[in-house]
C-alpha cells in the first residue's frame, strides 16, 4: 500500500535491523494484512479508534482474538475515561492521545518483548 495514502491503522514490523510501518485504511484491511504477515516480525500494532466501518476497538477484539499476544495501541482523539476502559478490557497495552508524542511512542515499542530480539 502506497505510504501516501490516509492511514487508520499502522503495524510496526522489524526487519533487517529496522523498523518499518504497514498501513492500512480499514479495520478489514489491517485484518486482510494481519493474516498475510509473519508474526514474529511483528512489533506491534497502532489503531485509531475513531475509522470508517470496522471501528478501532472491535479492530482490537479481533485482533485478541487471532493474535493474542500481539501488541496493540489505541490512538485517539478522545481520551475519555470511558474508551480507555473499554480499550484496556479488550487487551490494549497502551492508550496514546492525539497528537502523538512520537519519542513516547518509541520508547513503548523498544520496551515490547519482542522488539529485543
Amino acid at each position: 500500500m502506497s505510504p501516501s495514502c490516509s492511514a487508520s491503522v499502522s503495524a510496526a514490523r522489524r526487519g533487517r535491523g529496522l523498523t518499518c510501518c504497514i498501513f492500512a485504511h480499514s479495520g478489514d484491511h489491517a485484518l486482510q494484512l494481519l493474516d498475510k504477515e509473519t508474526e514474529p516480525e511483528l512489533l506491534a500494532v497502532l489503531s485509531d479508534i475513531n475509522m470508517p466501518g470496522m471501528d478501532g476497538l472491535q479492530l482490537l477484539g479481533e485482533i485478541k482474538q487471532r493474535f493474542p499476544a500481539l501488541p496493540v495501541m489505541m490512538v485517539t482523539a478522545y481520551g475519555d475515561d470511558e474508551r480507555r476502559r473499554r480499550a484496556s478490557e479488550l487487551g490494549a497495552c497502551e492508550f496514546l492521545a492525539k497528537s502523538v508524542d512520537f519519542e513516547f511512542l518509541k520508547e513503548q515499542l523498544r520496551q515490547l518483548p519482542s522488539a529485543a530480539d
